[in-house]
């Protein structure tokens, strides 16, 4: 029987390596963490460079898992290059969550806001056109390739868990991690992965949104729940009725 958890002195690195989906902007890898048998959830975090916390928290829950007990393929940083700069977009200044091919993709400016509480006046560009980065592309070709049934994005800071659909692995994950559902993020998003994957294949596509916190505050709070996320099959993956 797989040991459900790693012992906590074990935690400290990754218990394998991964395999390079992809090269970035800057030629960094692109990598994901797969389990031994092909699987049916693809779980990623760090698509804005800005939002670190997202990264520390997968990787402390793909960490935590012991031998033969992880489900999903994991993305620790889908954009490493504004991870390393500390940027929202990628190293040429693209918004990659607004790069995808969708229906409603559009190349106006992205707004943003610079801090929580000020109004979205930080603008960035979509991309020349759909797909036109490579971090964007590679992450299109691995969902083609994997063709999970459920995608699952990590993001921060708006405390909920997004999903227009209110599939029961989005009602579960809200149960499991107390945070509100909701149909959309409360504005417009054009040409986002969810977006795309909902529009492009047969995945259920999910948005974890992380509340403002500390890394520490993340991992007190909602480490058990993504520890679960990346270790259940999706038909597992039932709300409780209320």
């Amino acid at each position: 029987m797989c040991s459900p958890l790693r012992p906590r002195p074990e935690r400290g690195e990754l218990a394998f390596e991964p395999e390079c989906y992809g090269r970035s902007t800057q030629g960094r890898p692109l990598e994901v963490w797969l389990p031994g048998e092909p699987p049916e959830v693809l779980v990623f975090a760090g698509i804005h460079g800005e939002e670190p916390e997202t990264t520390v928290a997968l990787s402390s829950a793909l960490r935590s898992l012991g031998p033969g007990r992880l489900r999903a393929a994991v993305v620790l940083a889908a954009n490493p290059d504004g991870l390393a700069r500390g940027t929202r977009g990628n190293a040429r200044g693209v918004e990659l969550n607004r790069n995808f091919p969708t229906s409603d993709w559009t190349p106006a400016m992205a707004l943003h806001r610079f801090t929580r509480g000020e109004p979205q006046d930080v603008a960035l560009s979509p991309g020349p056109a759909p797909a036109s980065e490579p971090e964007s592309e590679a992450l299109m070709e691995l969902a083609r390739r994997l063709a999970p049934r459920l995608v699952v994005a990590l993001h921060s800071p708006l405390a909920c868990v997004i999903d227009p659909r209110r599939s029961e692995p989005a009602r579960w994950l809200s149960q499991r991690t107390g945070l509100p559902m909701r149909m959309d993020a409360g504005s417009p998003t054009p040409g986002t992965f969810d977006g795309w994957a909902r529009e492009e294949t047969e995945a259920m596509a999910v948005t974890l949104e992380l509340p403002v916190c500390s890394k520490d505050e993340a991992l007190v709070r909602y480490l058990d729940s993504l520890v679960d996320l990346l270790a259940t099959t999706v038909a597992a993956m039932r709300p409780i009725d209320l």
